[in-house]
């Protein structure tokens, strides 16, 4: 078996500390001042960077975030928790998308956009 390796993901953008506060916000994670980082202060999950670029998000994001805030909730009581973190979110900057309602294989989750426009999912 190989070695085990962690993960950092990054986000390109146009404004680092913006974007790294508001996804700070969103997950509960520290802010690394002058590292344009966010960190899981447990030090279970990845880190986040933000690096700055100078071209703007153009089409949308192959990969994307999945926030778990229903795991383990079905029916009313997931579509009001993914409705409780949209609405805390949009507060903060984010952008509502379409709901996906739950079918025969998938739950229902929220479609968003973060502050300069990334796609994620409240799942």
């Amino acid at each position: 078996m190989g070695t085990v390796r962690q993960v950092q993901i990054t986000f390109d953008c146009a404004d680092p500390e913006r974007v790294a506060r508001f996804w700070c916000e969103v997950l509960g994670y520290v802010y690394r001042e002058g590292q344009n980082a966010c960190a899981d202060p447990t030090g279970v999950g990845p880190r986040l960077y933000f690096q700055r670029v100078p071209e703007g998000k153009v089409v949308k994001n192959r990969v994307h975030l999945d926030v778990r805030v229903g795991t383990g909730l079905v029916g009313e009581e997931r579509l009001a928790a993914l409705e409780a973190e949209c609405v805390r979110l949009v507060a903060l900057g984010a952008v509502r998308g379409q709901l996906l309602v739950a079918d025969d294989v998938n739950e229902s989750c929220q479609n968003m956009q973060d502050v300069e426009g990334n796609e994620f999912c409240l799942d």
